[in-house]
């Protein structure tokens, strides 16, 4: 089965630009200028992966990611002219798992995509069977072939990424997890100093859904200086 990908931006030739790329992977591409024609095909299409633009002449990207993730788990990567920390950080925290800056090199927008899509895959394909496939403790649950999360019984929304870095802090129950180790493991990419804050950008988010408190954590606490943990 084909991989349909989103492409959501206002500059035709960015958007031309992109979709040349992927089909040259063979992947099945949707193209739009407008947000809600986006979020009209991410609702009558099984899509498997989105490349939002932030400004869009209608709906900005942010509105679209937030809207999607209301609904949907499938991997987001937002692209971005500016280059505030901030418009990078918005878009993580309203679900996105990647951003690519502009002006970007296609080659590399292709291979974040092909990562995305791998990780995405990796953690929610039941046909690949894993060693360890369920962990639960304190009321925590998690479901690696079914990509389902609840604590207390109460079902948290959760992004692929996410999932992600709950399953490898979870899996290393009693151990800290650098922040390097984490976004190798979770990204699958070179650490550089400013993945740092990608990475606590994440970690807050999952707070906020578990509803732990950053002062006093029950689940994810930090080291300062050193990483993430969860105790056993």
């Amino acid at each position: 089965m084909a991989t349909n990908i989103l492409v959501v931006d206002d500059e035709q030739s960015i958007a031309d630009l992109i979709e040349v790329y992927l089909k040259n992977e063979n992947y099945n591409v949707f193209k739009f200028n407008y947000g809600r024609d986006a979020l009209q095909c991410v609702e009558n299409q099984n899509i498997d992966l989105a490349i939002l633009d932030v400004m869009l002449p209608d709906v900005d990207g942010f509105l679209i990611c937030q809207q999607i993730r209301e609904k949907y788990t499938f991997p987001v990567i937002m692209l971005t002219a500016k280059e505030e920390e901030i418009d990078k950080i918005t878009g993580l925290t309203l679900g996105a798992d990647d951003y690519v800056t502009k002006p970007f090199k296609p080659l590399e927008l292709v291979a974040r995509v092909k990562a995305q899509l791998r990780r995405f895959k990796k953690y929610n394909l039941s046909e690949q069977l894993r060693e360890e496939k369920l962990i639960a403790f304190a009321g925590l649950v998690l479901n690696k072939d079914t990509h389902e999360c609840t604590l207390n019984e109460r079902p948290l929304s959760l992004t692929p990424t996410e999932f992600s870095i709950l399953w490898v802090l979870a899996s290393n129950r009693g151990r800290v997890v650098s922040s390097e180790e984490l976004f190798h493991e979770v990204w699958g990419e070179k650490y550089f100093t400013n993945s740092n804050n990608t990475v606590m950008v994440h970690i807050r988010h999952l707070r906020e859904k578990m509803g732990d408190d950053a002062q006093q954590p029950k689940y994810i606490k930090t080291v300062w200086g050193v990483g993430y943990k969860i105790e056993k």
